[in-house]
């Protein structure tokens, strides 16, 4: 019994001692995530890591190790990876090493080593392109609908408002096809205002949804006027046209009948003038 009580005391304890080293390593491990920084950059534009290094130091990215160093007395020099040629350096104000003219591949993990103070600054930095403009395609009066679309890149979000009600949102991680949403609008709704955003953690894009429908379910005012100013201006053209073929046919009737009257008025002139001299009876003739 007391064998069995023995063995049964040190498989407690052999389970408590891994219970605790578990939880020393998720704590561990926690702690090391926390203190990664998360950074969000633009492409093209300018990145800087919020560590300053004042006489000395390095910065380090991913599995590559140092990508630049700084020695005391001199400006930040990058040893490794020609891709950050002329675009990575120390700001001689900030003290902070800058990355400009950002692409996507430059995400990752870098770490900030300042060797005057002994401290290490890991950097999550994620590179994401400005959301583009989202698209309204063309009212449907028939059921007073619209759809607006954007192009899918990282993390982008498209949605439809109602004022500051959100109706329906958006996304997916497939970025090869597009994010779209489908708006039809109710009868107690035609008067609402509606917009349409496109956001990811950097950048947003709001258009506004025009109305295309009024409160009976027919073509608003405004597409009904245009469409009334177009039927308008192409009877103006038609009349117009009208008026001009017109014109021409009178002018040339016109013209014809000029051509007869200057030929009547020559045969006129022709007789007018001409001259009969009568014979003189003789005497013979009276006898």
């Amino acid at each position: 019994m007391n064998h069995l009580f023995g063995w049964r005391r040190l498989a407690r304890l052999t389970f408590m001692l891994l219970y605790f080293l578990i939880e020393v390593l998720c704590a561990s491990q926690q702690t090391v995530q926390s203190e990664i920084q998360q950074g969000k950059g633009i492409v093209g534009q300018s990145f800087s890591f919020q560590e300053r290094v004042i006489k000395s130091g390095n910065l380090l990215y991913g599995e590559l190790g140092s990508i630049a160093n700084v020695y005391p007395g001199k400006r930040g020099k990058i040893t490794l990876e020609k891709r950050f040629e002329n675009r990575l350096h120390l700001n001689n104000v900030t003290r902070y090493f800058t990355l400009s003219d950002l692409q996507i591949d430059d995400a990752g993990v870098y770490t900030v080593e300042n060797t005057d103070e002994g401290k290490k600054t890991k950097i999550q930095l994620t590179v994401y392109n400005v959301v583009s403009k989202p698209q309204v395609t063309e009212c449907d009066s028939s059921s007073c609908s619209v759809v607006c679309s954007v192009d899918n890149k990282k993390e982008v979000t498209l949605t439809l408002y109602r004022g500051e009600e959100i109706l329906n949102q958006t996304s997916s991680p497939d970025l090869t096809t597009d994010l779209s949403l489908h708006l039809e609008v109710e009868g107690k709704d035609y008067n609402s205002t509606y917009s349409c955003v496109a956001a990811n953690p950097v950048s947003n894009e709001t258009v506004h949804v025009p109305k295309c429908c009024s409160e009976d379910g027919r073509p608003n005012d405004a597409d009904s006027g245009e469409r009334t100013r177009g039927m308008l201006i192409i009877a103006v053209i038609c009349v117009l046209v009208a008026s001009g073929l017109v014109g021409l046919t009178i002018y040339l009737k016109k013209r014809r009948n000029g051509h007869s009257q200057d030929s009547s008025k020559r045969v006129q002139v022709d007789i007018d003038y001409a001259s009969i001299t009568p014979k003189k009876r003789t005497d013979n003739q009276e006898e």
